[in-house]
């Protein structure tokens, strides 16, 4: 390449020179950072811009091409000092001496973030940033303080979030300016704020939450503040910082016990006990519910069972005269067989007198059979109505012992959760669940309070 460029050798054309010129330029300048101020901004339909970075001492045309533009997180404009970072080249079309940019900021913006680094790596060597020094966060917070201004719409998204997942949880707003140059001290005035509303507060404030919405380094600057973080760090409550979005960091942030990347975030880390208490009681509610329906369908099926094993008196009744009429039955049918054989006997007695025709014998046969007639009727009548007194008294003793002949007559029974017939009131205790069975049906009731008489 320098031969080519070496005039005293040979002569070269334009477009030789153009490129050679762009190939020294940009091998020599691939990476440099250009502090200038925007003019004559283009932005054409194809997505590039097109510009000047000028100072007091000269300009040089820049290009920056849509896929490195889309990486902006602002909108340059004429009048705006930047700094770009690019490599130096060289159009040989038209022999244009430009610099392609890759990267593009605001010039305060660089200056900013040195200043960022600088003083987080000052307290980090320090040891503000030690996790071993950060304070617990109460789980629940019994008390909650909400440091930003009170018209931010980071406020209302903290109420609502605490609202809505801890409804019951206090909050207190200690109001302070949260963006300028006076936004720092307004804060550290409203962390001592907190600290003398603890002094005399019947229930105190004791877990801090310090947020405000997103914004540009500049809008956050305030949370960068070196008087701010000595103090987050040496207040004696713990703080959650939730400033700016989750791509966001501040020194406030690496100070604070706690950091949540959005204000809703820190509302949600400061309440996620209440909420998952809320969640677990409502699962022990389901669960009680259900284990007492199970119960009560267990007892139910058990009553179900129980009622279907209990006789009612009719049906021992019907059962008894069952059985006393197959007694009457076999009864007959053993006359009928007494009969039957006394006829047969006789039979052959008649047989016997005829054959041997003895008068006086069959005369007292006769009478024998009369009278074994008379007793066994005698007999037989005797025994039925002994059968029918005792059938009687059988009714009558059941009915006096039935559960339902008492139920009849305006009494109850009184049984426990178990089932078991309640006979002294110090059987049952207060907010006991009872059945209590009436002749017709029967109702549940809770014991209140109970009474023990001598």
């Amino acid at each position: 390449m320098n031969d080519i460029l070496d005039q005293n050798k040979e002569i070269i054309s334009v477009g030789e020179l153009n490129r050679s010129a762009k190939a020294i330029l940009e091998s020599n300048f691939s990476s440099v950072s250009v502090l200038g101020e925007i003019s004559n901004l283009a932005q054409p339909s194809s997505g590039h811009i097109y510009f000047t970075l000028k100072d007091a001492e000269g300009s040089i045309r820049c290009a920056m091409f849509k896929n490195q533009k889309m990486r902006m997180n602002f909108s340059p404009k004429d009048g705006d000092q930047c700094v770009l970072k690019g490599q130096v080249s060289l159009y040989a079309a038209r022999g244009d001496y430009q610099l392609i940019v890759r990267h593009m900021q605001p010039a305060g913006v660089g200056n900013l973030m040195q200043q960022f680094e600088e003083l987080k790596q000052k307290l980090d060597k320090e040891g503000l940033f030690d996790p071993l020094r950060k304070q617990d966060i109460p789980f629940p917070p019994k008390h909650i303080g909400v440091i930003t201004s009170a018209s931010t719409a980071a406020l209302q998204d903290v109420i609502s979030t605490i609202q809505r997942r801890a409804p019951a949880s206090e909050v207190t707003l200690s109001p302070a300016m949260v963006q300028g140059d006076t936004a720092p001290r307004s804060i550290i005035k409203a962390l001592d704020l907190i600290l003398l509303f603890n002094e005399t507060a019947p229930n105190p404030i004791d877990t801090v939450v310090m947020t405000r919405g997103g914004g540009s380094i500049e809008d956050l600057w305030a949370f960068n503040n070196e008087d701010l973080a000595r103090e987050i760090y040496d207040f004696p409550l713990p703080i959650i910082s939730g400033v700016g979005h989750e791509i966001d960091f501040t020194i406030a942030d690496f100070v604070a016990d706690m950091r949540a990347p959005t204000p809703t975030a820190a509302a949600e880390l400061v309440t996620e006990f209440q909420f998952q208490l809320n969640d677990r009681l409502r699962e022990i509610k389901i669960g009680l519910i259900n284990g007492f329906e199970d119960v009560i369908q267990t007892n139910k099926q058990r009553l179900d069972l129980l009622e279907s094993n209990l006789k009612s008196p009719q049906v021992i009744l019907n059962e008894q005269k069952q059985k006393l009429h197959n007694i009457e039955l076999r009864l007959k049918q053993s006359l009928e067989k007494s009969f039957l054989s006394s006829n047969q006997r006789l039979a052959l007695l008649n047989q016997s007198l005829t054959e041997k025709n003895p008068i006086k014998i069959i005369r007292d046969l006769l009478k024998d059979v009369e009278a074994l007639s008379k007793e066994m009727i005698k007999s037989f009548s005797y025994l039925v109505t002994n059968k029918l007194k005792l059938l009687e008294k059988i009714n009558s003793n059941l009915n006096a012992f039935s559960p339902l002949a008492v139920l009849d007559r305006g009494y109850a029974i009184v049984q426990n959760s178990t089932g078991q017939a309640i006979k002294n009131s110090q059987e049952i205790e207060s907010g006991e669940l009872v059945t209590t069975r009436l002749s017709s049906g029967s109702f549940k009731s809770k014991i209140g309070v109970i009474k023990h008489e001598k």
